[in-house]
């Protein structure tokens, strides 16, 4: 089994970074988010410190980094650059440990002229945990993204929900979106390492990580 996964979610701002500090404070993994955006606003890699009680060494920097809040492709051009794909490869030193590389956005988010954060995803090789909503209109859009990436022929490792838990709706992404829920995240009054752990332990399928 794979110890390195992509993290994606089927919008902004759905819990990506909580969702990745979650794992990193579980497991003491190594988190990277290759692409940023939006540092005016500080970075996820220093949120997901601050959340999972993780240092400095335990993330990698990023490939590319962006001041504007906006799309990886508008922001670069901005910049007066291009985000080439082929720059963004997992560093040797942590081959054999656990790490959560976290994505820009959604599925479809472009990254430069030609390509998506799909193809990013293709690219690495990752299986990937998608991020979504637990909530009202997250099976039209878990659907959709599990869809783009069972045609793209990506392995999907699992589903997060986050938020109140939703029985139904855990039930009908998984019949229809042929993928597993492995976990919740759900409100937290406070986001801190021991809340994020004992979420982990209650929420989490059992065998979703072994160790």
């Amino acid at each position: 089994m794979s110890k390195h996964f992509f993290i994606t979610g089927t919008d902004v701002g759905v819990g990506k970074t909580v969702l990745a500090a979650t794992l990193c404070a579980a497991l003491d993994a190594y988190y990277w988010k290759p692409i940023q955006t939006g540092t005016m606003e500080g970075s996820d890699r220093v949120h997901v410190m601050r959340l999972a009680g993780i240092g400095a060494e335990r993330t990698l920097d990023e490939t590319y980094s962006f001041v504007p809040p906006v799309s990886p492709h508008l922001a670069a051009r901005w910049a007066g650059s291009e985000i080439d794909l082929s720059r963004v490869q997992v560093p040797g030193h942590v081959a054999s440990e656990w790490l959560f590389v976290e994505g820009t956005g959604g599925i479809l988010v472009p990254l430069n002229e030609r390509e998506f954060l799909l193809d990013l995803i293709i690219r690495m090789r990752l299986p990937v945990i998608l991020a979504a909503r637990s909530g009202g209109g997250t099976i039209n859009h878990t659907l959709l993204s599990l869809a783009a990436l069972h045609s793209a022929e990506v392995l999907v490792h699992g589903v997060v929900l986050i938020g109140e838990p939703n029985k139904d709706n855990r039930q009908t992404i998984e019949k229809y979106g042929h993928a597993k829920v492995i976990g919740e995240i759900p409100r937290l009054p406070n986001l801190h390492r021991t809340a994020l752990l004992q979420v982990y332990l209650n929420y989490f399928e059992r065998g979703a990580f072994p160790r």
